[in-house]
C-alpha cells in the first residue's frame, strides 16, 4: 500500500495507486485521508513550541498510524505482513533521508511489516503561537490509563518528579486518564492528544503502530518545556511491567504477530537512535523493565491511594471489543489478575466477563490464550526457562539478559498461581 503525506498541496500529488493524506487538516473527504488536525489544534490551544524535528517525527508517525489502519492484513499474500510505502512532506526531508533505514527497522520489529519511506520537503511545522509557554515540568510521563503507567506517575511524583502527563485519547479511557492526573500528587499537568486518522474504509484492527504514535506526541512534549529550551535534557517515561515489555512467545506458534512489542528494549533503542541522531535531548526511559506487574504493585510508593484506583485502570487487550469491559482470559488480563493475587493488598473489583478461567470449555480454559500460558507453564516446568525462551532475549539492545530472564521466571510464577486458583488444567 502507498500513502502520500503532507499538507494539501502535497497530498494532491499522489497517483491513483496511493492514497493521500492531509496532515493537520480536518478531513477532506472522498478519496483523501487525514490525520493530526484535532492534536495540532491542542498544542497550539496548550501554547507549546515544540522543536522542528520533533515535530517531522509527529508528522511521520501520523503517517506511520494512518497506514497501520488503512492497510488490510487480509489482502496480504500471508495474511499478516504488509507492505507498506510512505512519501512524507518534513520540514527537513535531508535529515529524515538519513534515518529512512532505522525508522524501517524500528517500524518493521514493531509491526512485523515492511515500510519503506521518501521523504519531501513543504511539510508542516509547529503552530505559530502568541504567548508562549514553557511548561516548569522535568521530566513526561505516558499516562494511557492502563495500570503500569497509573503506577509508573504515582511513583514518580512520590519520588519528586514533576511530570507533564500526555495521554493519547483512547474511547473508554479518557475520564480515567483526566481522573488520575487529576488526583496524583493533587493534580499534575495532562495534554490529551488524539491522532484522528480518518479515511475512507474498514479500519485495520490489529494497530500494531499505536505505540509509535504516542511516543511520538511524547517527544514534541518534551521539547516544549522549559528544561529543554534551555539545553537540558529531558526524560520521557514510558512505564510498563519488563513481563509484557519483553512479550516472548509462550508458545512455538504465538510468535511475534501475535504479541505487542510497544516497550520492547529493541523498539525503544532504535528509537532513541533516531532521536540521538536528531539532536532530541531526550531520553527514552522505562523504569520497569526488570519487574513484573505483580512487583510494581507491591512496591509502588502510594499503596492506599493505589488501592483506591487500581481496579479502574485499563489493561484488556478486548476493552471496547467488551462493551468497556476486561475479558479476564487474554494474556494482559491474565497477567493483571496474576499481578492482583500476589500484590494482595485489594481485592480486585474489575469485575472480569470471562471470570472463571478453569472452566473446561473454549471461553475459559481452552481459551487460545488461556491454552497458551498453561502450555508455556508445563513447556517450563519439564525444559527450564531458558529451553523456553529460545532467541527471546537475543537483541543486542538488551544488556542485563540475565536480570530479565529472572524476572521472566518470576512472572510465569505469577501466572502459575493464577491458574492454580482457578484450577486451570
Amino acid at each position: 500500500m502507498k500513502l502520500v503525506c503532507g499538507p494539501l498541496a502535497f497530498a494532491q500529488t499522489a497517483d491513483a495507486d496511493s492514497m493521500p493524506v492531509v496532515l493537520y487538516d480536518p478531513p477532506h473527504g472522498g478519496r483523501f485521508g487525514s490525520a493530526g488536525h484535532a492534536a495540532r489544534d491542542e498544542i497550539a490551544r496548550k501554547r507549546l513550541n515544540p522543536s522542528t524535528h520533533a515535530w517531522d517525527l509527529l508528522s511521520i508517525a501520523l503517517s506511520v498510524v494512518t497506514a497501520d489502519f488503512a492497510a488490510q492484513r487480509a489482502q496480504s499474500p500471508d495474511g499478516w505482513t504488509r507492505e507498506i510505502q510512505l512519501d512524507i512532506a518534513v520540514s527537513a526531508p535531508d535529515f529524515w533521508r538519513t534515518q529512512q533505514q532505522e525508522l524501517s527497522a524500528a517500524l518493521a520489529f514493531l509491526t512485523t511489516d515492511r515500510w519503506s519511506f521518501r521523504f519531501h520537503g513543504g511539510g508542516d511545522r509547529p503552530p505559530i503561537v502568541n504567548q508562549l509557554i514553557q511548561p516548569e515540568e522535568d521530566c513526561v510521563v505516558l499516562l494511557s490509563g492502563g495500570l503500569d503507567s497509573l503506577i509508573g506517575t504515582i511513583d514518580l511524583v512520590a519520588g519528586g518528579r514533576r511530570p507533564y502527563a500526555i495521554s493519547q485519547v483512547v474511547r473508554g479511557d479518557a475520564e480515567k486518564q483526566m481522573q488520575f492526573a487529576g488526583h496524583i500528587g493533587g493534580g499534575i499537568s495532562h495534554m490529551q492528544l488524539n491522532h484522528n486518522a480518518a479515511f475512507d474504509g474498514d479500519a485495520e484492527t490489529s494497530q500494531r503502530a499505536r505505540s509509535f504514535i504516542f511516543l511520538a506526541f511524547g517527544v514534541v512534549a518534551a521539547t516544549s518545556l522549559q528544561r529543554y529550551h534551555n539545553g537540558e535534557n529531558v526524560p520521557l517515561f514510558i512505564c510498563e511491567n519488563g513481563f509484557i515489555a519483553i512479550n516472548p512467545p509462550l508458545t512455538g506458534t504465538r510468535l511475534g504477530s501475535l504479541s505487542t512489542r510497544t516497550a520492547h528494549p529493541e523498539f525503544l533503542g532504535r528509537l532513541q537512535n533516531i532521536l540521538n541522531a536528531a539532536g532530541l535531548r531526550i531520553q527514552i526511559t522505562n523504569p520497569y523493565i526488570l519487574k513484573t506487574k505483580g512487583e510494581m504493585l507491591e512496591e509502588c510508593m502510594d499503596q492506599a491511594y493505589l488501592a483506591n484506583v487500581a481496579a479502574q485502570s485499563t489493561s484488556c487487550g478486548r476493552f471496547q471489543r467488551f462493551g468497556y469491559r476486561h475479558c479476564g482470559r487474554c494474556i494482559p488480563c491474565q497477567v493483571r489478575r496474576a499481578a492482583f493475587l500476589k500484590w494482595g493488598a485489594a481485592q480486585d473489583t474489575t469485575g472480569y466477563v470471562y471470570d472463571a478461567l478453569g472452566l473446561d470449555n473454549d471461553e475459559h480454559a481452552r481459551f487460545d490464550d488461556v491454552r497458551s500460558v498453561a502450555m508455556a507453564l508445563s513447556n517450563v516446568q519439564q525444559d527450564g526457562v531458558t529451553s523456553w525462551l529460545g532467541s527471546a532475549l537475543s537483541s543486542p539492545r538488551i544488556a542485563d539478559r540475565a536480570g530479565l530472564q529472572a524476572m521472566l521466571t518470576r512472572g510465569l510464577n505469577e501466572l502459575s498461581i493464577l491458574h492454580q486458583q482457578y484450577g486451570v488444567r
